[in-house]
């Protein structure tokens, strides 16, 4: 193997090495949030309400608007009543 190869190949371990941590710490983050789900749902929460609101918070403020705006315009333009939102 020549020495630049050797080099490519080092470079290229060393990508998949740290790919490889991330992995493991993703794995063990997402472990933690089970933790925190399990925990929620044991003091009487509903998980599934909760991650969506965590999803809710993750959007953009106006990306979010202009998407509730579209489903109540589909719920309207298929004779359905659309659900009452509290405004923030």
């Amino acid at each position: 193997m020549s020495n630049t190869e050797s080099v490519a190949a080092n470079e290229l371990r060393q990508f998949i090495e740290r790919i490889e941590r991330l992995e493991e710490e993703i794995a063990s983050i997402n472990a933690d949030k089970r933790d925190v789900y399990a925990e929620a749902k044991g003091r009487g929460y509903d998980v599934k309400a909760i991650k969506h609101i965590v999803r809710l918070r993750a959007q953009d403020e106006n990306e979010r608007s202009e998407f509730e705006a579209i489903v109540d315009l589909y719920l309207n333009a298929l004779g359905s009543r659309a659900p009452a939102r509290e405004e923030a």
